[in-house]
This record gives C-alpha cells, structure tokens and sequence, in this order.
C-alpha cells in the first residue's frame, strides 16, 4: 500500500493531443548528444530536466564534462553513440564529415539534425543541412528539429519562447519518435511532411517578420507622404505668405494630424481587397479560380494592415492626450486670456465649437474601442480561449460599429489561396475568422478575421 502511495499522481510526460496521460516508463529513455556548444549544454539540461537519461560525446569529455548537468553522461562519441536510439546532431555543417567515422555505431539510428545555416549559407548550399548529413549516414533516419528554438527557451522553459517545434522527415516513426520527446520536453510539434521540406524549416530562423515588411513600408510610405502635406499646409505655408513660423509644431501636432490619416487609409485598406475579390468572382461567375497573386497577397496582409491602423490609432490618440501639456498650449491660453480682458467680455462660450468637440471626443473614444476589440481578439491566445460563437459574436458587433452590414452565420470552409501551405487549414483559428456573413467573398475585418467560404 505504502509503495502505491509513493507514486507520482501525474506523469512526467505532457498530455499528448487526445488528452490521455502517457504511461510512466520503467526507465527513462536514453538520448545522445553530439556536441559540446552552447545549444548542446542547453539541450542537455532540458532533456535531464524532461527525464531522460543524457549522453554527450565530446572530442574532450575532461574538459567540457564540467560544463553540463551532473546528471548528463560526458564521454567520447564513439561511447557517446553506441546506446542511444535517438542522438541530437548539435555541430556545424562544415564539422559534419568528422562524425563519418562513426558511421557503423551510428547504422539504423535517428539522428535528429538541429543546426542552422547563415543566410550566406543558405543561399550558397542547394541542399539543406538535414539533406546534406542524410547523405553522409545513409543507414540513417534523419530527422529535422529544434533548430528553431533558442538555447535560451531550451534552459528557461517554453513560457520564454515560441513553444512550437517543425519537424519532418522522410520516416513517420522518427518523426513520431520525436515529437513525443517534444511533448515530453514542453514543447509542441508541429508536422512540417518529408525531409525535403528541411531547406524551408532552416530558413525559418533567418526571417524577420516577413509578413510585416509589405505592411510596414506600406504604413511607412502613407505616413511620409501626409506628413509632408500636412507640413506644407499647417508649417511651410504660413511662413511663407504670413511669415508666421510655427516650425514648432512638427514634432507633435504635425504628427498628430498625419497618424488619423494614415490609420484611416489602412483601415480603408483592409476592406477593399474584400470588394475587389467580390467583383472579380462575379465577372468570372464562379469562386473556384484562383485570385490573382497580387490580391491573394494583399488579402493576406490584411491582418498585419488593420493592426498598423490601430497603432497609428492609439498613437494619435496618446498625442491628443499630450497636446494641453505642451509651452504653445499654455501660451495660446494666456494670450486668448489676455484677448478677452482687452475686449472687455467677461464670458467666452461658442455653443457650436462645444458641442462639436464632445461629439468629436465621444466618437474617437468609440471607435479606439472598437479596434481595440478588434485587436485584442485577433491575439491568438484571446481568439483560442472563444468559440465559434462568441467570437462571431464579437466580430460581427465589431464590424457592424465599422460599417458593416452584412449578416448571417455560417460554419468556415477555409480554403489556403497558397500552395505552399498545405498545413494551414488547421492553424487558421486567429488567422481566418470563424465569423462571416452572408456574401460571396470574404467577410473583412480590420485585422485579417475572415471567411474565405462563400453562401450558397
């Protein structure tokens, strides 16, 4: 009875997809490691930590022993790989060739490659570093993983870092083989398919925002050029005619003047790719062609768009905010206060101007509400934790405030524009809304929520 007491309640393994608890191995499952770097101690560390029994090969395992956990086995490679099943190949592509000599140890094993090529390399090599260490160790399964995740998010758990993990190769087994250690490690796999998906998966690391760069400029650009014309209108013109300088005004009002613009002209731009796709499928009389790159791309960005034009929206607003606590604000009041003793009036109310302004405040504050809505949903975290309904809801309430009309609920048929995503219909909660109304395009929203199914 004592020893049925003793036992953990829970196991150490992660819940796997359909919510049944992994049974507890008799004995933790041995992994090697080639490789003494910094990703290596990293890798090491949460492999002890997750409860597997750890093997380093080092070219010197006296002096590099010391850098790991007191856990983790530091010996030679060729002892490092004689019983593991699944080794993590943590060296460079250039140092590849040195581990041919252990070719025979290594015949029928996994090894899971985890290296990342520089963007000179990337570009230099045709094949990626998974196919190139699968031709050497052709008696080998090779298995790409854990080249996105940082040593970082290795030693600090997945809360620090992105917890999903693409792995593919040419063997199911493998990839199932490891993608339960990424469950048991905390971490979420994600299915990427062959080992020639390899070049894709590396060049991940490389990226920076690239679904933000069209916006980005697109913002970028609109903000220059209102920025210059309101600089002409409010700055240049009267210097030039009234020989008034008021060059003060460009760090802020000038400012705050360009970015309800700017946000309005993005906000305008989320919904036009909605109604020009509507017109093409009616000229073409049919919703199965494909949209034109250009618009397929535009309806893409129309997430990273609407969430450029709250930024710019909440930016002004904070301007607005700021605008009484500038030395030009005081100095207007004292000057208009001065005005007024000279004129004699002992009461300044302009009725019209009053009302003007509430109505104008009420109705800024509505709509920064209503992208704020917007904005919030879109979080993936937000989006995941509403169903079907209650974010139809939200988004439909949402868009109606923005002028939009149309009704109706139906369940989503997405559809990927894109032939290179073949996995994307099951990761298109937050990217694709669950909400849209009745049309024969795509609802839009501010920030990228849509349908792209069609009424009958």
């Amino acid at each position: 009875m004592s020893g049925e007491m003793d036992k953990p309640l829970i196991s150490l393994h992660l819940v796997d997809s359909d919510s049944s608890l992994a049974k507890v191995p008799d004995e933790a499952p041995k992994v090697g490691i080639l490789g003494s770097g910094d990703f290596a101690r990293s890798l090491a560390t949460r492999l002890v930590g997750s409860g597997f029994k750890v093997v380093v090969g080092s070219r010197n395992p006296k002096r590099t022993a010391g850098l790991f956990p007191s856990a983790a086995q530091v010996t030679f490679q060729e002892e490092a790989v004689s019983s593991p099943e699944v080794i993590f190949v943590a060296v460079f592509r250039e140092h590849y060739s040195s581990l041919c000599s252990l070719s025979e140890q290594l015949a029928g094993k996994i090894l899971v490659d985890v290296s990342n090529p520089t963007e000179q390399e990337h570009l230099q090599h045709r094949e990626s570093n998974a196919e190139y260490l699968a031709s050497l160790f052709p008696t080998c399964t090779v298995v790409k993983a854990f080249n996105v995740i940082s040593a970082w998010t290795l030693q600090a758990g997945p809360r620090d870092g992105n917890r999903q993990v693409p792995i593919c190769s040419d063997q199911p087994e493998a990839k199932r083989a490891v993608s339960e250690m990424a469950l048991t490690m905390g971490f979420m796999p994600m299915d990427m398919g062959s080992l020639a998906s390899a070049r894709e998966v590396e060049a991940m690391p490389l990226r920076l925002l690239p679904a933000w760069k069209v916006p980005t400029l697109l913002a970028l650009g609109l903000f220059v050029c209102f920025y210059a014309y309101n600089f002409v209108r409010d700055v240049l013109q009267p210097y030039m005619q009234e020989s008034q300088n008021k060059f003060f005004k460009l760090p802020v009002s000038v400012v705050n003047t360009t970015l309800p613009c700017v946000a309005y002209v993005l906000l305008s731009l989320v919904y036009l790719p909605g109604v020009l796709a509507a017109a093409l499928q009616l000229r073409r009389g049919t919703k199965y062609q494909r949209f034109p790159d250009w618009l397929d791309h535009w309806l893409q960005h129309r997430k990273q768009i609407g969430l450029l034009s709250f930024f710019c929206a909440a930016l002004h607003a904070l301007y607005s905010f700021c605008l009484p606590l500038r030395r030009a604000h005081r100095y207007d009041l004292v000057n208009l206060a001065v005005k007024q003793v000279l004129a004699n009036k002992s009461h300044l109310w302009v009725e019209e101007e009053v009302w003007r302004m509430e109505i104008y405040l009420s109705l800024g504050v509505l709509a920064l509400g209503t992208l704020s809505l917007l904005a919030v949903t879109s979080l993936p975290s937000i989006a995941n934790s509403l169903n079907w309904r209650e974010f139809s809801f939200v988004q439909c309430v949402a868009t109606s405030s923005a002028g939009n009309t149309d009704s109706g609920t139906r369940r989503p048929e997405f559809q990927s524009q894109d032939p290179h995503l073949p996995a994307l219909h099951h990761q298109t909660s937050f990217l694709g809304s669950r909400s849209f109304c009745c049309s024969l395009v795509p609802v839009p929203t501010p920030y990228g929520h849509e349908d792209l199914s069609w009424t009958r």
